[in-house]
């Protein structure tokens, strides 16, 4: 009888310490787990600060450059009987479109600086989707500032030769405030509006 009790007590002392060391070591997961997850939340963060700290530089260096639009260009002020495109009107235009021209070479070379900065080879796939798709858009808009730029050096051109400011399709004056709203218009509103609806009956 006394082994038999003995036996008891083991088989109870085991029962009891079986439970407590299963809900240790589920407490102990759980705590690891945890951990990881507030590892990975401070690591998003500080590359989330990192990215604002360097947005944050960049906006200054444009700023310190001068190729913001701190340096408004005021409207022309035109004179009674005064010569359309006369040389002040020329100088004027030049100067808008050179102005515009800069704003836009300084966010494309920004645009290749933040890609190198940024380029990195992310663990989760999440973020390298996050990050891919930043890129394609930024991509997109330069592209689209890279055919204005181009457009723009057309302007200057008609500019040193004389034929900035009048109509491609009728030769008349495309106006000093249209100009000064789209420096690169190369049609009068007339035509502007003609062709726009000849769009609209095409599609």
């Amino acid at each position: 009888m006394p082994a038999k009790k003995k036996t008891i007590a083991k088989k109870k002392a085991v029962a009891k310490k079986t439970p407590v060391a299963k809900k240790k070591a589920v407490a102990t997961k759980t705590v690891t787990k945890k951990a990881a997850t507030k590892t990975t939340t401070v690591k998003k963060k500080a590359v989330v600060k990192k990215k604002a700290a360097k947005a944050t530089t960049a906006k200054k260096t444009v700023a310190k450059s001068g190729s913001s639009s701190d340096k408004a260009i005021q409207p022309y002020q035109l004179e009674k009987d005064e010569d359309y495109m006369n040389d002040a009107q020329i100088e004027h235009f030049r100067e808008i479109l050179q102005h515009w021209k800069d704003e836009l070479m300084h966010e494309v070379d920004r645009t290749v600086h933040h890609m190198q900065d940024e380029a990195a080879n992310f663990p989760d796939p999440n973020d390298r989707a996050t990050q891919e798709s930043e890129f394609t858009i930024e991509l997109r808009t330069r592209d689209r500032e890279r055919k204005l730029i181009k457009k723009i050096d057309e302007s200057l051109n008609h500019l040193g030769s004389g034929e900035y400011g009048y109509c491609e399709q009728c030769g008349l004056e495309i106006g000093i405030r249209r100009l000064e709203a789209r420096p690169t218009a190369s049609l009068c509103i007339d035509c502007k509006s003609l062709d726009e609806i000849r769009e609209k009956q095409r599609g």
